[in-house]
């Protein structure tokens, strides 16, 4: 076994024995900031499967939106289960997704302008959700209805514990779907579509099919973070799943971490959830906006500086590193 395949073997094991150790009084709270971390690292991870292509989406979360209110509101009216629900969450914002991807790419809509086209598709989708108040319960949101203890039915356990194994279960589905694409034609394809698009079109590359595509596909796994999401908290509204806010914490994280990267995503979720959660401890109520202004700096300062992320910069270290060791002159 390689050393790295060693390496994530030996973490992979202690993610599944941290519910286990005995982590004292904090042991509720130390999970509920895990399982967040390993679900908003999902839904970063799923944006980045079109980041990373140049197709910056600042709609995702319209995305998000669908496959959290898709599958409450399936189960809250009518009792339908989850298990059936984030299917048809999932193929509304994929459907969604191809309204809006196949002009785009069609008539060449790249850069700036698809982002500010995915921006108002996110505005839209809250607009909406806040509108329907009858349905959706409008700004003040709606809650999951409960089902009396534990039920795999209705997707809703009491134990953290239990959420915890299910949010790692669907982050590591995210690094699959990653790493299966990373390895794929489709990346060769589309980073030769981020190069020049007419050039990947004169040597036979099929344009917008690969380009829908990857955005199909990263609304879906989107849509199903949306819904765990939903299921955990039990209770959601427009400004917490969907619309411009949601949608930059998502690219922020991405970019922090290093959306060129595996891990990337994950990592900058877990600095801006610490960063969320020692602000909230720290200032409370104090201090309304400050958050939001950290990020924003934080942000400028990492793509002037930092373009490939957290995990990308030390990448380029270590193999900077590596390759002084190598054409450093033997001792004598």
């Amino acid at each position: 076994m390689s050393p790295g395949r060693l390496l994530g073997a030996l973490a992979l094991a202690g993610l599944i024995l941290i519910p286990l150790l005995p982590l004292g009084p904090a042991r509720e709270y130390f999970l509920h900031v895990l399982i967040q971390v390993m679900i908003w690292g999902f839904v970063g991870t799923a944006w980045s499967l079109m980041g990373r292509f140049g197709l910056t989406s600042l709609g995702h979360g319209a995305f998000l939106g669908i496959g959290a209110y898709g599958t409450v509101l399936l189960w809250n009216f009518w009792r339908v289960t989850p298990w059936v629900g984030l299917p048809v969450a999932m193929a509304g914002a994929v459907v969604l997704a191809a309204v809006l991807g196949y002009p785009c790419f069609r008539f060449r809509v790249v850069g700036h302008y698809f982002a500010l086209v995915t921006l108002a598709l996110g505005e839209v989708i809250r607009l909406i959700l806040t509108a329907e108040r009858n349905v959706t319960g409008g700004s003040l949101g709606m809650t999951l209805a409960r089902t009396e203890g534990s039920s795999l039915w209705a997707l809703q356990f009491a134990a953290k514990a239990v959420w915890y194994y299910v949010a790692l279960g669907v982050w590591l589905l995210g690094l699959l779907v990653w790493a299966r694409l990373d390895r794929s034609m489709t990346r060769r394809a589309m980073e030769a579509i981020g190069e020049d698009e007419a050039a990947a079109a004169a040597v036979g590359i099929r344009v917008t099919r690969f380009k829908l595509g990857i955005t199909l596909a990263s609304a879906g796994l989107t849509a199903v973070g949306g819904m765990l999401y939903a299921q955990y908290l039990t209770y959601l509204n427009p400004e917490t799943v969907s619309g411009v806010e949601i949608s930059l914490r998502i690219v922020f994280a991405a970019i922090v971490g290093g959306m060129y990267s595996l891990l990337g995503p994950t990592l900058g979720t877990a600095l801006t959830t610490a960063l969320s959660e020692y602000l909230r401890v720290a200032f409370g109520v104090r201090f309304i906006g400050l958050a939001e202004t950290i990020y924003g700096l934080c942000l400028i300062l990492f793509i002037v500086f930092l373009p490939d992320g957290i995990w990308g910069g030390i990448g380029r270290l270590w193999r900077r590193w590596r390759g002084a060791l190598v054409v450093a002159p033997a001792p004598r």
